[in-house]
């Protein structure tokens, strides 16, 4: 082979690559002699990834429900992992941050409209037996979530609304978290006691949230907004994407879950609660939650009335 002048480049910045981490180059360059060439199964892990859905029942839309709440914890990754990028970055130019918070509102746009897909795609009767070998485990464990609403605003915006004026940025991270809206769904509200369901989701993950709070602090998606020039602050364009993330997460897809969740709880009768056991029409539905990620880009019209007009 001819080393021509392009390849005696490559080789060049291999050289440098690899002597800034104390490697070798010939070494690392008779290691591709026998790397294998990459497959699209072996790079995408295809086997692994298809042999994550275990049923619990001989059901057979039980496999719709779990596939589906996969894709959901991939599409939240996607989401963190655009959120950390965004928020760690020191100084984001407007251009940066609104590209993030697009692809962002773009991922849970597709989770809205996916709900047809649990709404329309299985089975009531199949599915009021499954959900039966589900308790107490509830889509409310969701830890990727959390983080993404951590990550997302000022946590005084995640507070249950009623105990808001109690509590400032100056309260400790964990007083916080047992005041967080989503306690409510797990706390029996006249003695104070965790449910099974949120006592095992805050022993995996109660160290992670609070790390999670602190980190995010000062420099979550509304700080970061706030760090922008005035004009990209007021600009319509932005001013739009914030408005539409912050609608679509917490009213758009919260009532399409809400309303699946009714398809298939409200088809039996007698009591009807969630697998968890909560009380998840008052945990579910936006007007009582109150949870806002950017009330500043909100009119008081608009606040006031949250999530009562869907």
């Amino acid at each position: 082979m001819e080393i021509t002048s392009p390849i005696a480049e490559k080789l060049d910045e291999l050289e440098k690559k690899f002597s800034a981490i104390n490697q070798k180059t010939e070494t690392h360059l008779e290691g591709l002699l026998w790397a294998k060439p990459i497959t699209y199964w072996d790079y995408i892990n295809t086997d692994a990834l298809l042999n994550l859905q275990i049923q619990r029942t001989t059901l057979p839309d039980e496999m719709v429900f779990i596939m589906y709440h996969q894709i959901n914890e991939l599409l939240f990754k996607m989401m963190l992992w655009e959120v950390e990028q965004l928020c760690h970055t020191e100084q984001p130019e407007t251009a940066f941050f609104t590209e993030k918070l697009m692809r962002i509102s773009r991922y849970f746009d597709m989770l809205t409209t996916s709900f047809d897909i649990m709404r329309d795609g299985m089975d009531v009767e199949q599915y009021m037996k499954f959900r039966n070998t589900l308790t107490p485990a509830s889509g409310f464990q969701s830890a990727q979530y959390r983080l993404i609403e951590f990550a997302s605003t000022d946590l005084i915006n995640l507070i249950d609304y009623r105990y808001r004026a109690t509590i400032d940025r100056n309260t400790p991270y964990e007083h916080a978290l047992e005041h967080l809206y989503w306690q409510a769904a797990g706390k029996d509200y006249r003695t104070g006691e965790k449910s099974y369901l949120l006592a095992e989701f805050e022993r995996k993950y109660k160290g992670e949230f609070l790390r999670y709070m602190e980190e995010y602090n000062t420099i979550n998606i509304w700080r970061k907004f706030k760090q922008l020039p005035a004009e990209s602050q007021a600009n319509p364009e932005l001013v739009k994407a914030m408005r539409h993330y912050d609608y679509t997460v917490n009213v758009t897809w919260v009532m399409g879950h809400l309303n699946t969740a009714k398809k298939y709880i409200e088809s039996t009768s007698g009591p009807q609660e969630a697998t968890g056991g909560s009380d998840w029409k008052k945990y579910m539905h936006p007007k009582y939650q109150r949870r806002i990620f950017f009330p500043e880009l909100w009119s008081e019209e608009e606040l006031r009335t949250w999530g009562e007009n869907v």
